[in-house]
């Protein structure tokens, strides 16, 4: 299995679904943090859950889901690009042993989605609080009550890799009550074993043998984070002159580290000196006649 999203549509019913499989893409994440098991399987299923959700919508930019939380983890970050480049990270009380269970890790909180476009345009965020006992239930609730789209998911992670498969009711092609309810039933029945273990299109037909089912070329999905040095430049030139030289006269330098990808990025006081050096405006020397 490679790193993909599988778009499928049922031909004779209102019924459009997405298959997913990160392998190197979670591997990638993992690699970076040592999240404990509980948090693993749920960073995991989230990080499903985006580029399924991610697959379903018309747009350029960045899809970022986030499950704040009240318990042992405070917070779970997923961000998936409009050109399926993925990434996330998560921040948990490391001084306690994690519990099982979803709800047992993340306690009482909410859901909150953003979409942001790429050409600046005006950014979208919904906000949901956290109801049900997994990260499937969570981003069903917030799609039915926040966009009125019927959408269920199926989610599953393990230490090699994170998949998923949503199924969601096409709104102009009818109700067709029966064509939905039939779909979903069929996928309740997919295991967490068939998800994990089997490529796309098997599982495609082993549940959905007896359908009429168009599939689509499958897009890869990789890992890429998009920090940079330039950026930890512009939020040091936003901080300010005065906050950056405090920092190197209690520290010696300043030390900014990516919470996505682990990178570090270290300034000494020539590097602070030269990132203000623009805005030192010089003035103009007289003309001599």
């Amino acid at each position: 299995m490679n790193d993909s999203l599988q778009r499928f549509l049922f031909e004779h019913a209102p019924v459009r679904g997405e298959l997913v499989h990160l392998d190197a893409t979670w591997r990638a994440v993992l690699e970076r943090h040592d999240y404990p098991a509980p948090l693993r399987d749920v960073l995991g299923e989230l990080m499903a859950a985006a580029a399924l959700l991610s697959a379903t919508l018309k747009f350029e930019g960045s899809l970022i889901l986030q499950i704040q939380g009240s318990g042992p983890v405070k917070l779970l970050v997923v961000e998936c690009t409009s050109d399926q480049t993925m990434r996330a990270t998560a921040k948990w009380d490391k001084d306690v042993d994690l519990p099982d269970g979803f709800r047992e890790l993340v306690g009482s909180g909410r859901f909150v989605i953003t979409i942001a476009p790429t050409d600046l345009a005006q950014t979208y965020q919904g906000v949901v609080d956290l109801t049900g006992e997994g990260v499937s239930a969570v981003l069903e609730h917030y799609m039915a009550t926040s966009e009125q789209l019927e959408t269920r998911l199926w989610l599953a992670s393990d230490a090699e890799r994170a998949t998923g498969m949503l199924l969601q009711r096409v709104p102009d092609r009818g109700r067709d009550e029966e064509g939905w309810n039939r779909a979903v039933i069929l996928g309740e029945t997919v295991k967490r074993d068939e998800l994990l273990e089997l490529d796309a299109r098997e599982v495609i037909r082993r549940l959905f043998h007896e359908e009429d089912v168009r599939l689509f070329e499958p897009r890869i999905v990789s890992f890429r984070c998009s920090c940079s040095r330039d950026r930890v430049v512009n939020m040091l030139r936003m901080l300010g002159r005065d906050e950056v030289q405090s920092i190197l006269g209690e520290r010696g330098s300043v030390e900014v580290g990516c919470d996505f990808c682990n990178r570090q990025y270290r300034f000494d006081p020539v590097d602070a000196e030269q990132i203000f050096a623009a805005d030192v405006v010089t003035a103009p020397t007289p003309t001599r006649h």
